[in-house]
């Protein structure tokens, strides 16, 4: 894991979920914010980064998939895995639709939910040091194209 914790925001009216995963999460070295509804997940999204976000597809104020897009507005490179308790294709298919990186079906066990929030985040760093590659390889040549002027 890097230097700085990887920041992980739960969504999910069930408190129960909320202090499970939460505090499962913090215990594996995450820095774990929560929040019950879809306006309390907007609003910390748009004040702070968050690296992964887990999102309930059923919240009492917005459906989950109309979170996950404006989630997605406020901070396109976040993770986001969906939530349900209440599977069905049209959910599955939707989430998948509005760029959803996982879908997971409730209960959900910790364990398994943090190999998946690993993966996920694994994924994000090579992702991120291809991005950074890229760049450096840009600007070495745009130096070397200065250079010959």
């Amino acid at each position: 894991m890097n230097e700085h914790k990887r920041r992980i925001l739960i969504v999910d009216d069930d408190k129960a979920i909320l202090k499970s995963l939460g505090d499962y999460l913090a215990m594996k070295g995450y820095s774990v914010e929560t929040a019950k509804t879809g306006k309390e997940a907007i609003e910390k999204s748009k004040s702070q980064f968050f690296n992964l976000a887990v999102l309930d597809i059923k919240l009492p104020d917005i459906e989950g998939t109309d979170l996950l897009t404006k989630i997605h507005e406020t901070e396109p490179r976040m993770i986001r895995i969906m939530l349900t308790g209440f599977p069905n294709m049209r959910n599955a298919v939707e989430s998948l639709n509005e760029r959803a990186d996982a879908y997971v079906i409730k209960p959900v066990e910790p364990e398994k939910l943090l190999k998946l929030v690993e993966q996920k985040l694994g994924e994000q760093d090579r992702e991120l040091k291809m991005d950074k590659d890229k760049l450096i390889k840009y600007i070495e040549s745009r130096d070397k194209e200065f250079e010959n002027k």
